[in-house]
């Protein structure tokens, strides 16, 4: 078991830094998800665990059939599922985030585990599947989206509406809300304020969704929270890059977002539809300590007309993954524009350049990647097809470091 220092500096760390761009050969030893989607991955030492909306889990070999509600957990290295982490999750999972002491915590849309009343969050032991006692985040109203953790702090973010509206920074160990941070996102496009996603690095806290501002603040559906100090404070961070509209279906396109090792960047990933142009379908770039009001991305890199999800940054690549047919493509109608280059359902960008890097493993499109969870190993990938690197790799697989 780590020891508490360590422990407390691994679940603060940064994204984590690969030296080299992951093999396009999936490893064999990840199970099967059989039917739903993969939302969410985290690590807890050396257990993966996923959740999303699903029912059964099979073995890597597809020998044994597990029936798990929406979450279950697998070893790192040989890809067996844990047998006795088998929760009854009541609804689907969207976030999960590390606890200390083989602990994990979920958020979604559920109201129970097990017999346990439990509100779109929870803390669960790796060991048996129960909830743990005494965390009583008092999260009502809505749903948790996404979470982060870094130390001592938990973030969560929804369409929740206590203990705060939307996003929240609870105590890790109890999950009561911290009085130092009061910050709320308002003015939404649409009937009630979402946080889609957020990251987290050593002083910076990374927000999308809906909102349209921070506090009272201009922050058209991305902003940053400096979390340096006791009281968080809105960033001198702002673009109006998202404040164009995209398709009239989709009033709020931001989605997934995740900072670089160490901090200095992060990039953002969006849906929209290519009929809005502008930053609708795009992954693109943002310094982080840049300052100012109308901050432009430093590169983007567009579908052309094709959504991403998630977004995982490495140091040697920005990971991209959604139901996108081609990257590098601007000027792409649905279609492949001038340039464009093909990367159905997953890709990688280079972090400098914003050029797409010939990695290029595929996978069945279908709804899209979800998640990607990168650990120094490789990089974990969730969705809802079987097809991944041109092998059956039901929801779940992973690439690993050459």
């Amino acid at each position: 078991m780590l020891a508490r220092a360590a422990l407390a500096a691994f679940l603060t760390a940064s994204p984590v830094a690969h030296p080299v761009v992951v093999s396009a050969d999936p490893v064999d030893t990840t199970p099967h998800v059989l039917d739903g989607i993969v939302n969410a991955i985290t690590l807890v030492g050396s257990t993966v665990v996923v959740g999303g909306s699903f029912t059964e889990v099979a073995d890597a070999g597809r020998t044994t059939t597990y029936p798990r509600s929406n979450l279950f957990a697998f070893d790192l290295a040989t890809g067996r599922v844990l047998p006795d982490f088998a929760p009854d999750v009541s609804g689907p999972v969207y976030g999960l985030a590390p606890g200390d002491d083989a602990t994990v915590y979920v958020g979604g849309a559920f109201t129970g585990v097990n017999l346990d009343p439990a509100r779109a969050l929870a803390k669960l032991s790796l060991a048996d599947g129960e909830v743990v006692g005494g965390f009583r985040p008092g999260v009502s109203g809505g749903m948790v989206t996404t979470l982060a953790r870094s130390g001592s702090h938990l973030y969560v973010g929804g369409d929740f509406e206590r203990p705060r509206p939307a996003l929240a920074r609870l105590s890790a160990a109890t999950g009561a809300a911290d009085p130092g941070f009061s910050i709320e996102p308002g003015a939404p496009l649409g009937p009630r304020v979402k946080v889609q996603a957020l990251a987290v690095s050593r002083d910076r806290l990374a927000v999308d969704g809906n909102f349209t501002t921070l506090d009272g603040q201009s922050r058209p559906q991305l902003g940053l929270i400096d979390v340096s100090g006791p009281t968080a404070r809105v960033a001198p961070w702002r673009t109006d890059a998202y404040a164009r509209r995209c398709m009239v279906d989709f009033p709020s396109y931001v989605r997934g977002l995740d900072f670089s090792p160490g901090g200095s960047y992060f990039v953002v990933v969006t849906t929209g539809g290519w009929r809005g142009g502008g930053m609708c379908d795009t992954a693109a770039r943002f310094e982080t300590y840049a300052k100012g009001t109308r901050i432009r991305p430093t590169w983007v890199n567009a579908t052309g007309g094709d959504s991403l999800y998630a977004v995982a940054v490495t140091g040697a690549a920005v990971y991209v993954g959604g139901h996108q047919r081609w990257l590098d493509n601007p000027k792409g109608r649905d279609t492949a524009g001038p340039g464009a280059v093909s990367r159905p359902g997953i890709g990688a960008v280079h972090p400098g350049t914003g050029k797409a890097l010939s990695w290029n493993p595929t996978r069945e499109r279908g709804i899209g990647v979800k998640a990607f969870l990168a650990h120094k190993g490789g990089l974990l990938v969730g969705s809802d097809t079987t097809s991944l690197g041109r092998e059956y790799h039901a929801r779940i697989g992973m690439f690993p470091l050459p």
